[in-house]
């Protein structure tokens, strides 16, 4: 792609959404000596909260009443997000539930279009968002790999070549030729996790699946994850393990309330998440302690 304005730089420790977080930087190029691998700039998602609301004529009356209607009918999941990852690195996203990490995900996958800002995605993404995403569950593995091949737009006889592969990576044994229905969550995690690194992405999106299976999976997809980023592949990892942030990513962000805290090195970056988790469980601690104290003791 071309036309590209200057990136913003997302390492600085600044508050979101504040002007020094939108200063223009000079362009860092990839390896190859092109655009990014992906490039985030000011990006925001809003829902919609009326979709989500079952309409009766009791509850309409009753905002009416309460005037309700004048209350907010949007939720920002992300805000004034900006993130610039070239080939070969890889980016472990933390937060707590509900921060947005996985809405990201949604925008960079383009299963969620941006209500602001824009964002950029230079290769071939392979995405593997939630275990057995996109699986139909009455085929069998086998068959479920021919249809992801023709989600992803890959040659039949391409993917026809890859099967074997996949198949051994998965190791799933006899199942393969069995309905997905049957299959364990760490039996589609593995089937899923060979699929989607199968077909050499240049950028891969992974939510909670290396935390998924057994000892001897999770060795080998690491050392696929360590595989592609050698290879130059960019890589976007959400993750609560924050073990695997420090061991695979080269960079890492926090997200708290839909927006980037701070962007830095994996272990500067998990050090401060514990410590603002360990701070919410003080205050929380705090309060209840507060309310349960009767007056006057």
């Amino acid at each position: 792609m071309t036309g590209v304005e200057p990136a913003v730089d997302p390492r600085a420790p600044t508050t979101p959404g504040s002007s020094e977080a939108k200063a223009a930087v000079p362009n860092r190029l990839s390896p190859a000596g092109g655009e990014p691998a992906i490039d985030v700039r000011d990006l925001g998602i809003r829902y919609n909260l009326n979709l989500t609301r079952k309409t009766t004529l009791k509850g309409s009356l009753a905002r009416v009443w309460r005037r309700d209607n004048e209350a907010p009918n949007h939720f920002w999941a992300l805000r004034h997000v900006n993130i610039r990852l070239e080939h070969g690195e890889s980016l472990g996203v933390i937060g707590p539930n509900g921060a947005g990490k996985s809405t990201l995900l949604l925008a960079l996958a383009g299963i969620l279009s941006p209500s602001e800002g824009r964002v950029l995605m230079h290769g071939r993404v392979s995405t593997l968002l939630t275990l057995g995403a996109g699986f139909e569950q009455e085929l069998t593995g086998r068959d479920n790999i021919d249809l992801a091949a023709a989600f992803l737009g890959i040659d039949h006889r391409q993917m026809a070549a890859l099967a074997p592969s996949i198949i051994e990576f998965a190791d799933i044994g006899p199942f393969i030729d069995a309905p997905v229905k049957t299959y364990s969550t760490g039996m589609k995690a593995r089937l899923g996790f060979a699929i989607a690194t199968a077909i050499t992405p240049d950028i891969l999106l992974l939510d909670e699946v290396l935390g998924t299976g057994d000892q001897t999976f999770r060795a080998r997809s690491q050392q696929r994850i360590r595989e592609l980023t050698e290879r130059a592949k960019a890589i976007v990892l959400v993750t609560h393990d924050l073990t695997y942030v420090t061991e695979f990513c080269n960079r890492a962000v926090l997200i708290e309330l839909g927006t980037i805290i701070k962007e830095g090195a994996p272990a500067e970056i998990v050090q401060l998440y514990r410590e603002r988790v360990a701070q919410r469980k003080l205050l929380a601690e705090a309060d209840a302690h507060r309310f349960a104290t009767p007056p006057g003791t």
